[in-house]
């Protein structure tokens, strides 16, 4: 049986966290303001991940930390999800980021403990794709419907066909791809900040895909695969309510992880919704999700073994 869902979750501690002036190009959800006090944000953004992995821990969800390495410098390293995914098919996916700061981010003595502990024996490398400027940055840019071996993904500068193509290949997925836009009209840097999926939801801002044959393509999709539709605003995307994750404890139980700004940014009947389906978990990382445009979604690399 295939799951949707992990009770492992790879994340990795950060040396160097801070505004990314190379990503922010693309990435309307960053902001600079404030950015100079380096050694503060830092020093937060640390507060704020310990407090998530234990609050993680505590419900049952297996961490495995991995501490990032001071030099070089990775700004973005907390966001391991981009580089990297896990599949249960003893598969390893290594992938092209569109910053060059973040290709350091990509570590082999990481994949090389996951290989030796979960017996991956799998690998795979997308990463020269990067001289070619095409790039496709994991379940940042593609939000996987792991049992129905669907990929949905919304093209952007991050996220380019031909190698998204070269994913449903090798793994024997199925694409659904469609635009995203945000208020500004601009294209969405990550598929994973408008839509999160669960074993039997999904969180969406239908309202960011202007092309109605897109959207009723998108919504054909969830129905064939009977996920109930649970849709978001542009303003609650904004606020990372689209930047979600379910994941299982080890006791199995079903489990919503989002940020405090997200959970804030719903309504009463959403979370009610999201309740009857779930439990929820939010969690403050308000200076990580600021200077950083990625939230709790972005942080968590899903270990399938």
């Amino acid at each position: 049986m295939k799951h949707q869902i992990t009770d492992t979750i790879l994340m990795v501690r950060p040396a160097n966290f801070g505004y990314n002036q190379e990503t922010a190009v693309n990435n309307s959800f960053q902001t600079e303001e404030g950015s100079e006090n380096k050694s503060a944000i830092s020093e937060q953004a640390l507060v704020e991940f310990d407090h998530m992995v234990k609050q993680l821990k505590d419900v049952g969800v297996n961490i495995i930390v991995i501490d990032d390495t001071p030099d070089p410098v990775k700004p973005d390293a907390i966001f391991p999800n981009n580089w990297i995914s896990l599949h249960a098919n003893k598969s390893v996916i290594t992938y092209p980021m569109f910053a060059a700061n973040r290709r350091l981010e990509k570590r082999e003595d990481i994949v090389s403990m996951l290989e030796e502990r979960y017996e991956y024996n799998r690998r795979f490398t997308f990463d020269f794709y990067e001289a070619e400027d095409s790039f496709l940055e994991g379940t940042g840019s593609m939000i996987l419907d792991r049992p129905n071996k669907i990929v949905y993904a919304c093209i952007s500068p991050r996220t380019n066909v031909k190698v998204l193509d070269k994913f449903c290949v090798l793994m024997n997925y199925q694409k659904v791809i469609f635009h995203a836009l945000d208020d500004d009209n601009k294209q969405i840097y990550h598929t994973n900040v408008m839509m999160a999926l669960g074993v039997d939801f999904v969180v969406i801002c239908l309202d960011s895909i202007a092309d109605p044959k897109e959207r009723s393509i998108v919504e054909a999709k969830f129905e064939a695969t009977n996920k109930q539709v649970v849709d978001i605003t542009t303003a609650q995307m904004n606020q990372f309510a689209g930047n979600m994750m379910q994941v299982r404890t080890s006791g199995g139980e079903k489990v919503l992880v989002l940020s405090q700004a997200a959970y804030n940014s719903l309504k009463a009947r959403q979370i009610k919704r999201l309740e009857s389906l779930t439990k929820v978990l939010p969690i403050d990382i308000s200076t990580i999700e600021k200077y950083g445009g990625g939230s709790v979604r972005c942080m968590m690399a899903e270990v399938f073994y």
